[in-house]
């Protein structure tokens, strides 16, 4: 795991303009990898790492260089299936230097160029610079747990593992981008390919960028539409087959040479892990990480710990107050270079913080939502349908009665989901969606620009096309965001079982009524999880991990929130008439990032 950064001039014979950058470059990601910094080029191309040592820790330093040194590589993130390459490669002679997982990428890549990286099992944001042919290769694992970004600029291509180390060259111009900010707006973070400065990119997951010749070109090498479209493995009578594979995926993330751990909750998706793990690794003792809020109604420790006591884990909570809180938001908004209006990244790096004075590594249940439909959201869908068949003055009247329902500040109140579900029931289903998870504004083109993800998907299945629509969009761009810098910032590496391929493509095709049945979310895991975890964990209602937002805004954000956010939206959440604190939390990101990096947003 590291932080990878890099520059090359697209002119032949041409010179990096600004080479004292690249320093500054590696410093800007120093957090991403604190054991070690390594550049290596000349005037017309350099790429570098900063290291985080999870694998080989003596001789698994970046960047790797074939024999004949003509192609150089580095790579943030772990290859899973790297025994199985290297004993390929062996059979060609190649002469390995080091005995990590890394390093497997360099033969392929010379046997085989870019089609190499349809061979990597894991997650990975990678660089490769063909010396010879002068050509740079990036490329993005298939559901995106590890970032790329780029820029072209002044005939060079610049790319980094996050934003901010692209703002090291004198020459990047630091103005917004204007349907980013729009994406924003709809959604609280921004999809891909977009950031949200203008000429700066972020590669989409499953994706390459081959720069050669001066021509850029951005392909998919592997596509979650096709996997989506193939006939269905599964049944909800015969979990054995998704337990089996979610199993393999533990063991396969396991691969580690230092202490590693569980981020739990004591919901499901975490507690498989939990389980999993500890059948992979017999008598072997776990860390497992949990957060503890003073807010009343938002703590779940209890549950985390019941899970750990079954399991014998070495169990750590973490306490979530306000004064800690607002020491992630600072760490937060003064390190990232993106905004991010999902206030779940604030304890995600206190639980990282905590976790790093015991393990470098994180298993992390991101995806399972996703893929088995965890979301309450999938259910007001189904039953927006059956709402719209109500008489409309029956409708008229119970909205009127329910605007009069105090509003409450707790966590998920049935207050909060009935208003929440009665605001976007009349609406199309994207625009419901976009609604109901905090949208501030859909200007004109965001719709349209979001509908064209699901195009090559099938369409006989309307609840998995929104499940299939968070994983293209809420999963990548938000929740793999939100753990990966989070446990970065912190010098931890996350790894998502969930995501492996192996998993994703047993259950993306498989029908939604194996996954959201009747008033059962998830259904499929859980007959799967049966007899890994507790009956108790599997009939808990799910919760997820919230911040108390609503109540913070009025009491200790209170003046940072008059100062920044100048919107009706706060006036009638103040007065207790509505919780607007899903809406109003990535406006005050925002406004704190454009603070931050001295940009512009305009009205």
């Amino acid at each position: 795991m590291c932080g990878i950064f890099g520059a090359v001039a697209r002119t032949g014979g041409a010179t990096l303009r600004h080479p004292e950058s690249i320093p500054r470059m590696a410093a800007a990601l120093k957090h991403r990898g604190p054991d070690g910094e390594c550049i290596v080029g000349h005037e017309r191309a350099r790429i570098g790492a900063r290291r985080l040592a999870i694998m080989d820790l003596t001789t698994g330093d970046q960047p790797f260089q074939s024999p004949n040194g003509k192609i150089w590589m580095v790579c943030n993130g772990e290859i899973y299936n790297a025994n199985d390459l290297r004993r390929e490669a062996a059979t060609w002679g190649y002469p390995f230097r080091s005995r990590g997982d890394i390093e497997t990428i360099v033969p392929f890549y010379e046997r085989f160029g870019a089609d190499a990286v349809a061979r990597l099992e894991g997650m990975f944001g990678l660089a490769v610079w063909d010396d010879a042919r002068e050509r740079l290769l990036l490329a993005r694992d298939r559901a995106g747990e590890k970032p790329l970004f780029w820029t072209e600029l002044n005939g060079e291509l610049r790319f980094a593992s996050e934003v901010q180390a692209l703002l090291e060259f004198p020459d990047q111009l630091r103005r917004v981008n204007r349907k980013a900010l729009s994406l924003y707006r709809a959604l609280g973070y921004v999809p891909a390919p977009y950031t949200m400065f203008e000429g700066i990119h972020k590669l989409p997951p499953a994706s390459l960028l081959i720069a050669e010749g001066g021509r850029t070109e951005i392909r998919s090498y592997w596509s979650a539409a096709e996997a989506a479209s193939k006939p269905s493995r599964l049944t909800l009578d015969s979990p054995a087959e998704l337990r089996d594979t979610l199993l393999r995926a533990v063991t396969r993330e396991l691969m580690s040479d230092v202490p590693l751990g569980v981020f739990t909750s004591g919901g499901l998706d975490s507690s498989v892990l939990v389980a999993a793990a500890a059948r992979s690794m017999p008598g072997e003792r776990i860390h497992t990480y949990a957060v503890r809020f003073v807010e009343r109604g938002y703590d779940e420790s209890m549950y985390a710990e019941a899970v750990t006591h079954d399991i014998a884990t070495i169990h750590h909570v973490v306490t979530a107050d306000d004064e800690s809180l607002g020491r992630a938001l600072d760490v937060v908004s003064q390190t990232l270079a993106e905004p991010l209006g999902d206030p779940a990244v604030l304890p995600t790096w206190l639980l990282a913080e905590a976790a790093r004075e015991h393990v470098k590594v994180i298993l992390s249940g991101e995806g399972a939502d996703e893929l088995f439909g965890g979301y309450p959201t999938y259910l007001g869908h189904k039953f927006a349908e059956r709402w719209q068949r109500v008489p409309k003055p029956f409708r008229h009247i119970f909205r009127w009665a329910i605007d009069r329902w105090p509003s409450s500040t707790g966590k998920m109140t049935l207050e909060f989901m009935v208003k929440q579900f009665l605001a976007a029931t009349d609406l199309p289903w994207m625009e419901r969606h976009l609604t109901w998870l905090g949208a501030t504004a859909i200007e004109d083109g965001v719709i349209t620009e979001l509908a064209c993800k699901l195009d090559r998907f099938p369409h006989d299945d309307p609840v998995n096309r929104i499940l299939w629509f968070d994983f293209l969009t809420y999963l990548p761009d938000d929740l793999l965001v939100k753990v990966d810098r989070a446990t970065m910032l912190a010098s931890v590496e996350a790894r998502a079982p969930f995501l492996d391929r192996e998993v994703m493509e047993l259950v993306l095709p498989a029908p939604s009524r194996l996954k959201v049945r009747g008033l059962t979310t998830k259904a499929i895991l859980k007959e799967a999880a049966r007899g890994l975890v507790p009956d108790r964990v599997i009939n808990r209602r799910k919760r997820g991990l919230s911040v108390p937002v609503a109540r913070w805004l009025n009491t200790g954000l209170a003046p940072l929130a008059d100062r920044l956010l100048d919107t009706p939206l706060l006036v009638e959440h103040r007065s207790g008439k509505r919780n607007h604190a899903r809406r109003l939390w990535p406006q005050l990101m925002l406004g704190l990032w454009a603070e931050r990096w001295g940009v512009d947003i305009g009205p």
